[in-house]
């Protein structure tokens, strides 16, 4: 399995405090395909807490993706929802939990925030 997917799940219950401020519960099944593999992960939300198992399971979605992309995911190269919409990965089931889930992925490296930009600027013309 890729070390980055590997600490991204692994990071998932000491981030969900932070993450997970909305009274949100259900679980994802994450579906991550290499060739002719499957790797499963199980991931639990409910406000504040996420569980992550390897496994399949009843869940309230499931999100199918290559390993590739998922990487590509976890360490802000890529967006989820543009995945989506691209048809890259596809999602079934309950999609609040995967707009939940997405809170997780890092930004792009090298994304600023608007506002910090916008003090700058006023800052240098001020």
């Amino acid at each position: 399995m890729n070390e980055a997917i590997e600490e991204f799940f692994a990071s998932l219950p000491a981030r969900a405090p932070a993450v997970l401020r909305t009274p949100v519960s259900g679980t994802i099944q994450i579906d991550l395909t290499t060739d002719n593999r499957t790797e499963h992960w199980l991931v639990q939300l409910s406000q504040g807490e996420v569980v992550v198992n390897r496994a399949r399971g009843p869940a309230d979605a499931i999100w199918n993706s290559s390993k590739d992309l998922f990487e590509r995911l976890v360490t802000g190269r890529a967006q989820g929802v543009a995945a989506v919409l691209r048809n890259e990965t596809t999602f079934s089931g309950n999609v609040l939990l995967f707009l939940v889930f997405r809170r997780f992925f890092p930004d792009p490296p090298g994304a600023r925030d608007p506002r910090e930009t916008a003090r700058e600027q006023v800052g240098r013309s001020g």
